[in-house]
């Protein structure tokens, strides 16, 4: 399934591809502060529809993901890294979906906080 995503304000803009079966819910600083519902996809199967100048970047502790984030409205879209596997990986945030019912999937907690 394809599914299309954004930013508030729409200055980050994706397409996304792949089946949600579930969404990770992570309690360490940066997610527990954000909100954010997670998806992850290999990072082949987003692409962004809007130019990557419209994003910031945050990076904190190990400096191995990088948070992107709306400079202009402030939400987290999604973020990238690299798997366990070697691979690149999106977490999108499954809160900047549209027409996706948050209902439908089940939340998995990660215990980010002490990883």
């Amino acid at each position: 399934m394809r599914y299309k995503g954004s930013c508030h304000c729409g200055r980050i803009a994706f397409e996304v591809e792949g089946t949600i079966e579930s969404a990770l819910s992570c309690n360490c600083s940066m997610c527990q502060r954000k909100g954010a519902l997670l998806w992850f996809v290999p990072r082949e199967q987003l692409r962004l529809t809007t130019p990557t100048e419209h994003m910031s970047t945050y990076r904190f502790n190990r400096h191995v993901i990088s948070h992107h984030f709306c400079p202009n409205c402030g939400i987290h879209p999604f973020g990238e890294g690299t798997g366990p596997d070697g691979r690149a990986m999106a977490a999108i945030n499954l809160r900047c979906l549209e027409d996706f019912d948050l209902a439908s999937v089940p939340v998995q907690y990660f215990d980010g906080r002490s990883a």
